[in-house]
């Protein structure tokens, strides 16, 4: 990278720290070719030799930040089934994070885990409270009342009236009992049970192992599964899952993650170029191989990238400062504007492959405020994007839903806040003596299912309008050009937007 000397000491890069906000795209040639159906957002995930297939890929190029308000399980079945792919954050026990993962991992395409398991003795109304609340139709009936007991039989919100039978009544007095199901062995494969499912006349199909439910196929998820044709799916057809580790108890954590079926890890650190990740990368290449894919940073520079490349990493996050609750350049004076951050870290993974005959994957994590920006993030270089406030906002983040005045929010705070407790992760020896993030609320954005197939169609939609049919293609082809104070000006004269509620003529 080019410096330019300023005084004994002091080294001043040659540039303006740019954001992605600062730049638009130049239209390319929409040919024939550029139909939606023809637009191909697929991406590497990981290293793989240039000309090979990753062992990993995501149809939709997103990812899910390794936070505690964003990345649970249930999030990541759901981004899994439309392509992307979630890591389950790392400020945990280790065995908590190894059975989150195992969670997502039971879910093969078109199977789900039973959320909610109950005992025969528990009564209806608590049993239609879980149901309620956990937005599911069906409930597991064991003997012990866990997840992993013996099973007894299965009941749902149509076997049961409240004020016919009562609050008290048991479960297992309404439960449909096991003698007289229609069961399949953990060795069937989806269109088997479908099969069954439509011959029998079903509408839940438990799925047994030595006598315990280990997933549930149910008919109304018969679309469902036409529908989640991108899912993110390993060898076995079970959903795909991430894991954050950090450079402390890697040693103890990978085997833990890797036991329970995490597909790819990721360090998670605000400053990636470290020797403490070197160490780890070190640890997990001389330890497993290639069987186990760590992905390392945050960076900003070429330097930093070809360090964690060297190191083995299996894919570089490019970011640091750029979060919408991040205050780590406020705090630290630390980081880079994402645009300048992209730019020269594609370059050096360009060089890289060139030189080496191995690709290794770049994943935006920071300064995506809006759609525009991913597809710039995209058009930049990047392989893939990382997104906290996006998915926080989602039914399907962890965190509480709650109304302030007349708007639904979620709660949402960064790993370097207080609330997250994460002082490690930021070097500070067990006590956080500062923040590095905030504590707060985003606007409530319904249905992560909505949500993400609304940003694919504006990432094909600006595809199109450049010329590409690929990301690779994208990569290539896209011209970009910077933005001046004025033209954001012409584009922001103010306008009283009509609202539909007190329209009547509408």
């Amino acid at each position: 990278m080019r410096r330019l000397p300023a005084g004994d000491h002091v080294k001043i890069l040659p540039e303006i720290s740019r954001t992605l906000s600062e730049y638009l795209l130049i239209p390319g040639l929409t040919t024939e070719d550029c139909t939606p159906d023809n637009v191909d957002l697929g991406a590497p995930l990981v290293r793989h030799r240039v000309g090979e297939e990753p062992g990993i890929r995501v149809a939709t190029p997103m990812v899910s930040a390794i936070m505690q308000a964003v990345s649970s399980p249930t999030l990541a079945v759901a981004l899994a089934q439309v392509g992307g792919l979630s890591f389950i954050h790392q400020n945990q026990r280790i065995e908590d994070q190894a059975a989150d993962v195992l969670a997502v991992k039971r879910h093969k395409a078109g199977f789900r885990t039973s959320e909610i398991t109950v005992a025969p003795q528990t009564p209806l109304g608590e049993v239609a409270r879980q149901l309620s609340e956990a937005e599911q139709g069906v409930a597991v009936v064991t003997r012990s009342g866990d997840a992993d007991g013996e099973f007894l039989g299965i009941i749902s919100l149509d076997d049961f009236h409240l004020e016919r039978h009562g609050d008290s009544e048991t479960a297992g007095n309404r439960m449909r009992d096991r003698a007289g199901l229609v069961t399949a062995p953990a060795s069937v494969s989806l269109s088997e049970a479908n099969e069954l499912i439509w011959q029998h006349h079903l509408d839940v199909l438990p799925v047994l192992d030595d006598g315990r439910v280990v997933s549930l196929v149910l008919k109304k998820d018969y679309q469902a599964h036409k529908t989640y044709h991108r899912a993110t799916v390993d060898g076995g057809k079970r959903l795909r899952v991430g894991a954050g580790i950090n450079s402390r108890d890697f040693k103890d954590r990978i085997p833990a993650l890797t036991e329970a079926g995490a597909d790819v890890l990721c360090l998670d650190s605000s400053d990636g170029y470290s020797v403490y990740q070197a160490r780890t990368l070190e640890f997990a290449r001389e330890t497993y191989g290639d069987d186990v894919f760590v992905g390392a940073g945050n960076v900003v520079d070429g330097r930093a990238f070809r360090y964690l490349a060297d190191a083995g990493a299996a894919f570089v996050k490019v970011g640091i400062g750029g979060g919408a609750i991040c205050t780590t350049r406020a705090q630290k004076g630390i980081g880079r504007g994402q645009a300048s951050a992209l730019l020269d870290v594609v370059q050096a993974r360009d060089a890289y492959a060139q030189e080496t005959g191995v690709y290794v994957p770049l994943c935006c994590d920071g300064g995506l405020l809006n759609d525009s920006h991913m597809a710039m993030a995209l058009a930049m270089g990047a392989d893939f994007i990382m997104l906290g406030r996006y998915f926080a906002r989602l039914d399907e983040s962890p965190t509480r839903k709650l109304q302030i005045g007349s708007q639904w929010y979620k709660e949402y705070w960064g790993e370097g806040s207080r609330r997250a407790q994460n002082a490690a992760r930021y070097g500070q020896r067990g006590t956080m003596v500062f923040e590095e993030g905030v504590d707060g609320y985003v606007p409530y954005a319904g249905s992560l299912y909505d949500n993400v197939e609304r940003t694919r169609t504006k990432l094909i939609s600006t595809m199109i309008s450049c010329g590409s049919t690929s990301l690779r293609d994208f990569h290539r082809d896209a011209v970009l050009v910077p933005v001046s104070a004025e033209s954001f000006k012409q584009t922001g004269a103010e306008v009283q937007l009509r609202q539909p509620a007190v329209d009547s003529g509408d």
